[in-house]
């Protein structure tokens, strides 16, 4: 089977605040779950991750934000691909304590989402450059259940995290009303999102954070990071294993358990 065949899916374009991109959706019911792509749009091993979590009963909305708008983007950075970011007025590589603008379009998403499947809520996550999208996005009532997987902004500053005062106290608020968890995901020797920042949202957020910290030696040997020797990063995309008790598979089990645990 072609790796970056996803006739599964079904592409619609959605439009926000005057701005219209397309969302890859694959699921035949139950609450939505939006699915942030990494820094190389969306992969392969991204609709890997989406036809898992579809497969446990939810609905997938993967937002395309750049990239084409398939399975062919290669897991690899590409200095196009950068400048394109650092010019961006929708994402802030290296601003600290401010939320990225792109986070209003993928709100609105999110209640739409809400809408089409109904359900109590909507989960979330994003991955590496859009991992704390998900929790920016969880200041909406919507968004019950946030992970942000390898969150890697913002750039250089790696105590830091992406979300402005004001949004972080909203989630502070829900996690003290209503008991919101916001989960984490990262590997211990990640040279992207490292330690710091996941005992800075430890302590911005309290017991509202779950840390979830996979060994080094659980990455795939094979996988891009692992091929361009650098420390792994993806934990659920080219990082992961799909195989039956392997460490990464299990995360993936739990961040299932986590979105039923709080929208079925």
């Amino acid at each position: 089977m072609d790796p970056t065949d996803i006739s599964d899916f079904q592409p619609k374009k959605y439009s926000f605040a005057n701005k219209q991109k397309t969302v890859l959706r694959i699921g035949n019911g139950g609450p939505a779950i939006i699915v942030i792509h990494e820094i190389y749009g969306f992969t392969h091993t991204l609709a890997r991750f989406c036809r898992l979590i579809a497969g446990a009963g939810f609905q997938v909305y993967a937002p395309i934000l750049f990239g084409r708008a398939d399975a062919t983007n290669p897991e690899e950075q590409s200095l196009s691909r950068l400048i394109g970011l650092c010019v961006s007025r929708e994402i802030h590589l290296f601003a600290r304590g401010r939320s990225s603008p792109i986070v209003e379009w993928l709100k609105p998403l999110c209640r739409k989402a809400h809408e089409e499947c109904g359900g109590s809520g909507v989960g979330v996550i994003g991955m590496c450059l859009t991992g704390g999208f998900a929790l920016s996005m969880a200041v909406d009532p919507e968004v019950l259940a946030p992970v942000l997987a390898q969150p890697g902004l913002p750039a250089l500053a790696h105590s830091s995290i992406n979300v402005s005062k004001v949004d972080l106290g909203i989630i502070r608020q829900r996690i003290e009303a209503e008991g919101l968890e916001v989960h984490g995901y990262r590997f211990q020797g990640d040279a992207i999102c490292r330690a710091e920042r996941f005992e800075t949202l430890r302590k911005a957020l309290g017991s509202g954070f779950k840390s979830h910290v996979l060994a080094d030696s659980s990455a795939n040997p094979i996988g891009p990071m692992a091929k361009a020797k650098k420390p792994p990063h993806s934990v659920f995309t080219g990082d992961l294993i799909d195989e039956p008790m392997h460490p990464t598979r299990e995360a993936v089990n739990e961040v299932i358990a986590f979105f039923r645990s709080r929208l079925c």
